[in-house]
């Protein structure tokens, strides 16, 4: 997985990001994956949109994949173990801050927002895409936008003892370890994020889980032999966390 950028000059220059990243600042009503998705043909891997909100952690990355597109998808684990790990950094002490599967952020049960994955629509299975962009909304401020109880799943970074991170950092720490995973990929292969991806998910001592070749979530449990398949292709349509409505963390 390719984070080598084409040679460029940034668009902008708010955030101390990792020499690779060449950044792309958009006004708060911006769609930071949309236009991530937009730029990745022409601007290449690297490009990392960011929108500055105070409520919400927006931001969107274009990768460059160098698989097929039918294990190309595990970009999204990828993606979601580098989110977590800049999360846990700044997380107060046993805090639970977990990946809901597949694509969903929860801290201590509830649900903070998430990443999701595109690619080109004319990629094909069995080819590798020309591009692939992982985008990321994590709830920094609770609004009080909704009545009460309408969502009693949901929370922010805030009001769940985060009080030293803010939407800019969280972006930093998320494009570091984004690098130290991607390394870990190309050196060791996509099973040492795919192990780190699993230690993530809600622990249950009677169940033994591994990432397939194509993304699924393989679940077995102690003392069968049966393997339960969850898969991934079907869900990556519509992000569990993301409300159609508001356009942001249900």
């Amino acid at each position: 997985m390719s984070l080598q950028t084409k040679s460029r000059a940034p668009f902008a220059a708010k955030l101390d990001l990792p020499p690779p990243f060449t950044l792309v600042t958009l006004r708060e009503v911006g769609d930071a994956f949309a236009h991530a998705c937009e730029l990745a043909p022409e601007q290449g891997a690297g490009t990392l949109t960011y929108v500055g909100r105070f409520d919400l952690a927006e931001f969107a990355v274009v990768l460059e994949p160098d698989e097929p597109l039918c294990s190309a998808r595990r970009t999204l684990h990828l993606g979601m173990v580098a989110l977590i790990d800049a999360l846990l950094v700044h997380s107060p002490p046993e805090k639970p801050v977990e990946i809901a599967w597949p694509d969903g952020i929860r801290v201590d049960g509830g649900l903070v927002g998430g990443g999701r994955i595109a690619w080109p629509k004319d990629a094909r299975e069995n080819e590798t895409p020309a591009w692939m962009v992982f985008g990321a909304m994590i709830r920094t401020v609770s609004m009080g936008e909704n009545e009460p109880g309408v969502n009693p799943l949901s929370a922010a970074l805030e009001e769940e003892g985060f009080t030293d991170l803010s939407s800019a950092a969280l972006v930093e720490g998320f494009a570091r370890h984004l690098m130290v995973h991607s390394d870990a990929w190309r050196e060791y292969g996509f099973e040492a994020v795919g192990k780190a991806y699993v230690a993530r998910l809600p622990r249950d001592k009677g169940l033994r889980r591994d990432i397939d070749e194509n993304g699924d979530l393989l679940v077995r449990r102690v003392g069968k032999v049966e393997v339960e398949r969850r898969k991934l292709a079907p869900l990556l349509a519509a992000p569990s966390w993301l409300d159609p409505n508001t356009r942001g963390p249900k």
